[in-house]
């Protein structure tokens, strides 16, 4: 698959449930998400800001997408019932049909942005890997079908010793009536 490809059949908004362990504080959640992926032209005026301000040359990109959520956890510390939202800009720079990297203007495992290298396996899995300041990220999408597609992801210290959390989601794209 190329990235290209992995983004258009990405774009839609998609309901996500998803089980996590965290090992670091020994504690189980479960995650309901509603993740929307908007598809995005070379020159949005979000995509030509964040280059900028990364100084990246808009010549190399492909595909860049917006991507936006909302999540209800049955485990927050501060309040139980706060529902956690976000968004950020990702922007694909393939070095070759099967890989890549990915700026990402907020990361998955830390808030701040992020480049991840990544590479789709011969089954088509996307694998992306980061390296945040204080953790190390590998998460693998795969599609099911058309309309459902599987993301893990194991969150390991810096120095890749061990391991903080892990998580597997099973995600249903939301299909319009009309």
């Amino acid at each position: 698959m190329i990235i290209e490809k992995f983004v258009s059949r990405s774009e839609g908004c998609w309901k996500s449930m998803r089980s996590a362990h965290s090992l670091a504080f020994r504690q189980f959640e479960d995650v309901l998400s509603e993740i929307k992926i908007e598809c995005l032209a070379v020159d949005d005026a979000i995509v030509t800001e964040y280059l900028e301000k990364v100084s990246i040359d808009s010549s190399s990109i492909v595909s860049p997408f917006k991507m936006s959520w909302e999540a209800d956890s049955d485990w927050e510390p501060e309040d139980p019932s706060e529902v956690s939202s976000g968004s950020c800009i990702l922007i694909p720079i393939p070095d070759t049909d099967t890989t890549g990297i990915l700026l990402r203007s907020v990361g998955y495992a830390e808030a701040e942005s992020a480049t991840s290298s990544y590479l789709f396996l011969e089954d088509d899995t996307f694998i992306l890997n980061t390296t945040y300041g204080q953790s190390v990220a590998e998460e693998r999408i795969w599609f099911i079908s058309e309309n459902v597609r599987c993301r893990s992801s194991v969150l390991r210290t810096s120095s890749g010793a061990g391991v903080l959390q892990t998580s597997f989601a099973s995600e249903i794209r939301r299909i319009s009536s009309d």
